[in-house]
């Protein structure tokens, strides 16, 4: 059975900071680049942040930069999102997902399996 699970999602205040984990389980991980995404009410899904297979090479969307950090695992099969600093604007409902191949990982149409989200919710 193909799996990713994100977990770590909440409610936290503005200022403050969340974790977020993606455990895959039944198909090809480690070996694949792996982004985070994520769907704010009434808006389009965008990309978050992405990591190389090894780790070695990672991007963030301007919005997050300097404040999120991707990591992954390997022998856990897990990737994370580490947020800080977060904002009310980083509401949203966050998706781990396995990029499938393409011209560029910063769209979610090149990743072939998401999981089903974590709702991070953010007051001011």
């Amino acid at each position: 059975q193909v799996q990713l699970v994100e977990s770590g999602g909440g409610l936290v205040q503005a200022g403050g900071s969340l974790r977020l984990s993606c455990a895959a389980s039944g198909l090809p991980f480690s070996s694949y680049t792996v982004g985070w995404f994520r769907e704010a009410l009434g808006k389009e899904r965008e990309f978050v942040a992405r990591i190389s297979w090894s780790g070695s090479s990672r991007s963030y969307a301007e919005s997050v930069k300097g404040r999120f950090t991707i990591s992954r695992d390997n022998a856990k099969n897990t990737v994370y999102l580490q947020m800080n600093s977060l904002k009310p604007e980083d509401t949203a409902v966050y998706y781990c997902a396995r990029f499938g191949g393409g011209a560029t990982a910063y769209s979610a149409i090149n990743y072939d399996y998401w999981g089903q989200g974590t709702q991070v919710t953010v007051s001011s």
